[in-house]
């Protein structure tokens, strides 16, 4: 069962680092404008805020959350293709906008199957999701020497072979529900009253807003300062290898140091690093650096938040537990950043794009110091 659920991850973050670091640059040979392209990866990410929670509701109420997983990803790779067909920017942001709202509903409720199908092993969970930080680091790499040599024009047709990959991956994968009893359901309006849970999510919102501006113009931005697009993936690439190690000691560092206290720290280091790259951009060794801290801005971060995720939000709302999570961080964080990086950049420049991202990251800093809490690692219950 191990391999079947890191295949999944494989592919999945494969597509991602073909996705996230080149479609705003395949957008930009194509003549498209910086606001343009800030508001079509935008739409990528403001679908989350939606399509998770429709279908984390459909999938707590049928149990049958690997159906959902299958038929989003084979929607997802179907609606993609369109892109071949399509010209004109009304006619992109329509089809990233299908797209999306299928591609972004398969990986909470994959979250959901792995944490189940792990049990009382949830420690493990960061064991399994390296492999999607393996498939990352393989696809920005090879990528990145392509594209330096041939152009980003490929590109689509690498995105439906891996989204297809995503698709038979999943049918590997079968069907586990959920343990939890019924009779300790607590409504879901009940749970996001807690001040601990509303924090949680606020400070996942932050952070994901604060790398709005990395996920859509980072390629394009060291390219505007020389750097090759070779090197570039390969800064990319480092960056996920750091987030691999983080993966490798957290069933370790949260029993040990607590949940609360490694969220504020991945905080604060993700301020540290869009300060870093704000300044110092042309700074080889600093940008590999920066990158060395997506170990904290993203790996330490993310496992902290689906370890605090999976045990605020018990039994049948695990899926939506996990949906609102990523709607409210990926989804509607990730939008607003994309959105906002593009005005930015385009009204005051690059470096201030950056500073606002250390700025909103050291507000979520503050916000996890003062309202998150631990959950108790040998807290089994629900």
């Amino acid at each position: 069962m191990y391999w079947r659920l890191s295949g999944f991850y494989f592919f999945y973050f494969a597509s991602l680092g073909a996705l996230i670091p080149y479609w705003g640059l395949y957008l930009k040979s194509l003549n498209y404008s910086v606001v343009e392209i800030g508001e079509l990866v935008a739409i990528i990410m403001g679908t989350k805020i939606i399509a998770p929670n429709i279908w984390g509701w459909i999938a707590d109420h049928t149990g049958r959350h690997v159906k959902i997983v299958r038929l989003a990803s084979l929607l997802a790779t179907l609606t993609f293709a369109l892109v071949f067909m399509v010209q004109g920017y009304w006619w992109m942001a329509l089809v990233m906008s299908l797209f999306s709202f299928f591609w972004n509903a398969a990986l909470p409720q994959f979250e959901v199957t792995t944490l189940n199908h792990l049990g009382a092993d949830v420690h493990r969970y960061s064991s399994i999701r390296l492999w999607g930080s393996i498939g990352f680091i393989l696809a920005v790499t090879v990528l990145g020497l392509l594209f330096d040599r041939q152009g980003t024009g490929w590109l689509p047709m690498v995105l439906v072979g891996l989204f297809a990959g995503i698709w038979l991956s999943s049918l590997l994968v079968p069907e586990k529900t959920d343990s939890h009893p019924p009779l300790d359901h607590i409504p879901l309006r009940e749970v996001l009253k807690k001040p601990a849970v509303i924090s949680l999510l606020l400070v996942c919102f932050l952070v994901q807003a604060s790398h709005g501006p990395y996920y859509t113009f980072y390629t394009i931005y060291m390219a505007a300062h020389g750097y090759s697009e070779s090197l570039i993936g390969q800064l990319w690439a480092l960056g996920v290898i750091a987030e691999v190690g983080v993966f490798l000691k957290m069933h370790h560092w949260l029993p040990r140091y607590g949940a609360r206290r490694l969220l504020i720290v991945a905080t604060g280091l993700t301020s540290l690093r869009w300060l870093l790259l704000a300044w110092f951009v042309d700074n080889l060794p600093v940008m590999v650096l920066t990158q060395t801290l997506h170990a904290a801005s993203f790996g330490l971060y993310h496992a902290v938040a689906i370890h605090l995720i999976h045990r605020l939000f018990r039994g049948r709302l695990q899926g939506r537990g996990q949906a609102l999570y990523s709607s409210l961080s990926f989804g509607a964080g990730g939008a607003v950043g994309s959105f906002a990086a593009g005005y930015l950049w385009e009204g005051i420049g690059a470096e201030w794009m950056y500073l606002a991202a250390a700025l909103t990251a050291l507000l979520s800093s503050w916000v996890a110091w003062r309202g998150v809490e631990d959950i108790a690692m040998t807290d089994q219950t629900g």
